[in-house]
């Protein structure tokens, strides 16, 4: 938590906004211990007291400009909610980079379209390279564990974890597809296509309807991808596991009969 001798006059805070969740705000005056508001100016100008009693207390700090849209949040001066949401913000939209570090975690936001940065040259140009020589992929995420596993010859996992509709079985594809190409079997980067299709039947069975996916599968996925000793893929599989059984209760009635999909409960 950031020592209170950093909240003075000129100092750039967050504070919470019902529509945009965080706004950023500069202090106006210096806080001194025991104060119960300071005065803040909003970006729009307006000037207001915050009040900095418990439970919420201060707001918290904004980091400097200098680290503002940087490709790795632990680099931070500040980690804390806002300051990883704007900074998200900031690289999605005036970088246009989908993809931020977290120390060795991968932070991805989905752009809901394709992008030019999955093609064969760009896999050429994260293939051998360090994770903190290149700009943030999911490549370079695959690069460091198919590396590792070549020089170490030790299973490695990649996690992949998100919401419903986050891009969680596109970038399983994608890294599938990496595997392929840089074991030299450029003819087989269909095998990210071909894993995933390979249970359709209990896909149908248990994917269900949320907020932000009408076709959300409720199953967790192991996918395991064999290798030969130079590297080049040799086999696959994938063992699925019901998630969230509470929320896959019941068909939709529609139109005097029954639908194949299951929706989920409210």
């Amino acid at each position: 938590m950031a020592t209170t001798e950093l909240y003075t006059k000129g100092a750039c805070v967050w504070v919470p906004d019902p529509e945009a969740v965080w706004v950023s705000a500069q202090l106006l005056q210096n806080y001194r211990p025991g104060d119960q508001h300071i005065l803040i100016q909003l970006t729009d100008g307006r000037e207001m007291e915050y009040p900095v009693l418990p439970p919420a207390g201060l707001p918290p700090l904004g980091n400097p400009d200098i680290l503002e849209g940087g490709n790795d949040l632990t680099a931070l001066t500040f980690l804390h909610e806002p300051a990883v949401l704007h900074n998200l913000r900031v690289r999605f939209l005036d970088y246009s980079s989908i993809y931020t570090y977290c120390g060795i975690v991968l932070v991805a936001l989905n752009p809901y379209e394709q992008l030019p940065i999955y093609g064969e040259e760009v896999i050429d140009a994260y293939s051998g390279q360090d994770m903190a020589d290149m700009e943030p992929h999911i490549f370079s995420v695959a690069e460091e564990a198919y590396r590792t596993m070549i020089r170490e010859e030790k299973n490695q996992s990649i996690i992949i974890s998100g919401e419903s509709g986050s891009g969680k079985t596109v970038s399983a594809k994608f890294t599938m597809r990496y595997f392929a190409v840089v074991g030299g079997a450029a003819q087989q980067t269909s095998v990210e296509e071909k894993v995933l299709a390979s249970n359709p039947i209990m896909e149908a069975i248990g994917n269900a309807k949320t907020t932000r996916n009408d076709n959300s599968s409720r199953f967790g996925k192991y996918i395991e991808i064999g290798f030969g000793c130079k590297g080049d893929i040799i086999g696959a599989n994938m063992r699925t596991y019901l998630l969230e059984k509470s929320r896959v209760v019941f068909q939709v009635l529609a139109r005097s009969y029954i639908t194949p999909c299951i929706t989920a409960s409210h």
